[in-house]
């Protein structure tokens, strides 16, 4: 298969990641990306990283009819939240004057269609969703618990990175009932995106730990979301913390007061989730940062005593929090091996 890719809003973080990636995937024949403010200047410019292994520039526009030769064109959407709702209409309209609306494979990496309830995306965004009658198209894209509805799928909407590492460890405890479920989850600053704001910043978080959103995280909708397909019953109180560091996630998900598990049940209950998914890996003891960051990786690890069982995550915010499983469902969408140019560890110590 020879594949086209186009990302829109190349420059972030997550741009960045994508082109990474995307650059090391044999059936990837091109890589383009859009950037309003840096048309004409060289990806490297703000990725330093990519200097001489990818020498493309930054567009501001896409001529689709170009992109309609491709054999397979797959569009990235690293755009801000709401942007790509609010263009959506248009390039659809584009792309099937192109004639090729039915075959672009779009993954969006941004919140815009994660939450099929547009009630649920006003109360979460303040504001109307731009083209509700969009959002049945989009596939909710967790390659370990949706990879059914993601094979051949077009439209995918992929999750969040705090919704991922919670939805992950969410998954062995299916069909269980619970009064209520703790999770915190401490970030890194790249998880903020590209822009220095006050409290996101990194010199104002590098030497600091500190709570943010307190049980309002946007994320807990997408989490809840997965709760409910799993049969999982019980409420959901979501911690997230700033971390003094530059990429990755860690998660604990606690529960007890009854319905605490033993330790065999719940190895055993992991170890049936994750049998046919080649980006988890359950490790002893806890999971660790280090050794999952810039990769596709997510570790897991479980605890149980008397009284309360854990399920703890790792996983790199950018890799597989969003731009790597963004690359894993489109492998999976396009019937290509889900670990094609994903299967790499981290360099330890990072």
């Amino acid at each position: 298969m020879r594949i086209d890719a186009v990302i829109l809003g190349a420059s972030g973080y997550g741009g960045g990641e994508l082109l990474y990636w995307l650059s090391r995937h044999p059936d990837v024949h091109s890589v383009r990306g859009t950037s309003r403010t840096l048309h004409g200047k060289p990806f490297s410019s703000v990725h330093p990283n990519l200097h001489s292994v990818i020498e493309g520039q930054f567009e501001s526009e896409i001529d689709w009819q170009e992109l309609a030769r491709s054999e397979q064109p797959v569009v990235f959407s690293a755009l801000p939240h709401g942007e790509l709702a609010g263009r959506l209409r248009e390039l659809e309209s584009a792309w099937s004057s192109a004639d090729i609306g039915e075959r672009i494979l779009l993954v969006d990496l941004s919140a815009d269609f994660r939450v099929p309830n547009p009630r649920v995306f006003q109360q979460l965004n303040g504001f109307e969703h731009p083209c509700p009658e969009l959002l049945p198209k989009f596939v909710y894209g967790l390659p370990e618990w949706n990879s059914v509805a993601i094979k051949g799928a077009k439209r995918i909407a992929s999750p969040g990175c705090f919704a991922t590492a919670l939805q992950l460890a969410l998954l062995p405890l299916r069909g269980l009932q619970m009064d209520f479920l703790a999770a915190s989850a401490v970030t890194g600053s790249s998880g903020s995106g590209t822009s220095p704001i006050i409290g996101t910043h990194h010199p104002t978080r590098a030497n600091d730990f500190r709570a943010y959103k307190v049980l309002t995280h946007q994320h807990t909708a997408e989490v809840e979301m997965a709760m409910a397909a799993c049969n999982i019953h019980g409420t959901l109180g979501f911690v997230p913390h700033s971390g003094p560091f530059v990429r990755g996630i860690f998660a604990t998900l606690q529960f007890g007061n009854g319905n605490a598990l033993h330790p065999s049940a719940l190895q055993a209950r992991a170890v049936s989730a994750f049998d046919d998914c080649p980006f988890v890996r359950l490790v002893e003891g806890s999971p660790r940062v280090a050794a999952v960051a810039g990769t596709n990786f997510a570790d897991i690890a479980v605890a149980a005593n008397e009284n309360t069982s854990a399920v703890m995550v790792a996983l790199d915010n950018l890799g597989k929090g969003m731009a790597g499983q963004a690359v894993q469902s489109m492998n999976i969408a396009l019937g290509i091996p889900e670990t094609t140019a994903l299967w790499q560890p981290a360099r330890f110590p990072s």
